[in-house]
């Protein structure tokens, strides 16, 4: 049910002290750490605590010695509350075990630790972000030498070491800042400055400062702000505006999303609703957001409103095959859940496709390998071979800009890759459960459908039982995945065919789960 209150400003105030007491001195016993996807998220207090950061941080303190990893490690977060607190304790809990740390002093894009670390400056990361969740959530994850998100095998022997640590917190090592810095321990950088450089091989901001338009970001009050006015200066971006610079923890200033929450959710038509009424009204003709930690898009256009993230996903991989733009790489990934679009569009370039599980750390290697044109996932999630092998909103909301003052509206764009390869009617529908049907679904093996012929009038052509349950048809797939974290089966359908048929396959979906 949508909240009566999407869409508005919230009225109810955070309190933040309470936070701050639950963080340092939680009132019920902390969970357990856990990594899901990407990282070990929880709410602050019992699930996400400073115990909790320094036992991460010693877990990882133990792994780079068994392993002999050596390299300072970038450490920082964004800009949620306790971020800061959490970056810090972190660092005194690495100094602590003898590793040189680099601490910046501003907040640290996800996509910007990647850099840091494929430029050879840090050999690994801390990051405390809990992405888009609402205020109250905290986060830590750890990303190692190849600067994606840590593997499956890599987050279980750090989840194991720091339970071990919660456990007998007395094990832990820590050195007070002012003594590691004075040790030369932990130190500062300039994150900005190489990032933003480097951007500008890839993105055409004289395209952009050249166009007859009016552009607007919004950083959403995340770590991309200071970026987003470097960007801005450097490439003397006159038509563009930075649309919010409010910064504050408890994320006021964004409207509350479809069930009440607050969410910086940058492909939500709630959180984004000031970007779809600046295009609406014509005061600019491209808007784009990044969440706080910037990992993910958003973007509104004037002909479109709000863009899907499986469009602009669609209409940014033809651009850059077009334009020749990723020089050598020969393949477009996407995960499980993302549009079939992209596949037609691959096939149109005689380009391979990668279809990968729901995670961005499954796209890491053909990152590093120089294969992909581009990787995206539905998430609204992307990146390229040659940049980061994390998320980067930052790079696609530039990219984006450059498309558009290249060549016109990314609803038209989108518009003109459907006539030429078909419409595809997509949805993805969350399904309340319990986790004994989700321990059923997930599972489930591809042999368990061996005598399933059709689904909605249409003949099954394969099963993949990889992550979830995904069933191909003719011209249209399904796929049933439990949540890692909610007591819920995501649904996910895409048809060639009619909305009233993508209906159908949702419907068929659940029957299948009874």
């Amino acid at each position: 049910m949508i909240s009566e209150l999407a869409g508005k400003l919230t009225t109810q105030k955070i309190d933040v002290q309470k936070l701050r007491n639950e963080f340092f001195h939680p009132s019920t016993p902390p969970v357990p750490v856990k990594f899901g996807t990407s990282g070990h998220r929880g709410e602050l207090g019992a699930g996400f605590c400073a115990l909790h950061a320094k036992a991460i941080a010693q877990a990882v303190a133990r792994l780079h010695q068994e392993e002999h990893i050596l390299g300072p490690i970038l450490v920082g977060g964004d800009t949620r509350l306790l971020s800061r607190e959490t970056a810090n304790l972190c660092a005194e809990v690495l100094a602590g075990n003898g590793l040189t740390v680099i601490l910046p002093e501003l907040p640290v894009p996800t996509p910007v630790f990647s850099f840091e670390i494929l430029s050879g400056r840090a050999c690994a990361c801390l990051n405390g972000t809990a992405s888009h969740n609402p205020p109250q959530d905290m986060g830590l994850k750890y990303n190692p030498s190849n600067g994606g998100p840590a593997g499956a095998e890599l987050t279980q022997k750090i989840a194991q070491y720091a339970n071990e640590f919660m456990a007998h917190p007395e094990h832990i090592k820590t050195l007070p800042l002012d003594q590691a810095r004075a040790q030369h321990l932990v130190h500062g950088a300039d994150v900005i400055t190489p990032y933003v450089e480097a951007l500008g091989k890839l993105i055409d901001f004289k395209k952009i400062a050249a166009a007859p338009l009016k552009f607007a970001v919004h950083p959403l009050g995340g770590a991309s702000l200071a970026f987003y006015r470097a960007i801005q200066e450097k490439y003397q971006l006159k038509n563009l505006d930075i649309v919010s610079q409010e910064q504050d923890p408890t994320f006021y200033f964004i409207p509350i999303d479809h069930d009440g929450k607050i969410r910086m959710d940058p492909s939500s038509k709630y959180p984004m609703s000031p970007l779809i009424q600046y295009v609406k009204k014509g005061q600019y003709q491209f808007a784009g957001a990044s969440d706080p930690d910037a990992d993910r898009f958003g973007c509104a256009t004037a002909a479109g409103g709000l863009i899907s993230p499986n469009h602009a996903l669609c209409v940014m991989a033809d651009y850059l095959v077009r334009r020749q733009k990723i020089q050598g790489a020969t393949v477009l990934g996407r995960t499980l859940g993302t549009t079939a679009l992209l596949d037609r569009i691959a096939a149109a370039y005689g380009l391979g496709l990668d279809e990968v599980n729901v995670g961005f750390k499954y796209f890491v290697d053909g990152l590093l390998q120089h294969k992909y044109v581009l990787a995206g996932e539905e998430s609204a999630g992307m990146s390229v071979s040659g940049w980061t092998t994390e998320k980067d909103g930052i790079f696609a909301v530039c990219l984006l800009m450059e498309i558009t003052a290249a060549e016109g509206d990314i609803a038209a764009l989108y518009n003109k890759l459907t006539t030429q390869h078909g419409t595809p009617y997509y949805t993805r529908v969350d399904v309340p459960t319990d986790e004994a049907t989700k321990a059923r679904v997930k599972s489930f093996k591809a042999a368990d459908f061996a005598g399933l012929t059709q689904v909605a009038g249409e003949q099954v052509t394969g099963v993949r039982d990889t992550d979830g349950i995904k069933i191909y048809l003719e011209k249209s797939w399904i796929l049933v995945r439990p949540s890692g974290t909610e007591n819920i089966l995501k649904i996910y359908a895409e048809t060639f065919v009619s909305e009233e048929h993508l209906q159908t396959l949702i419907e068929e979906a659940q029957k299948l789960l009874k």
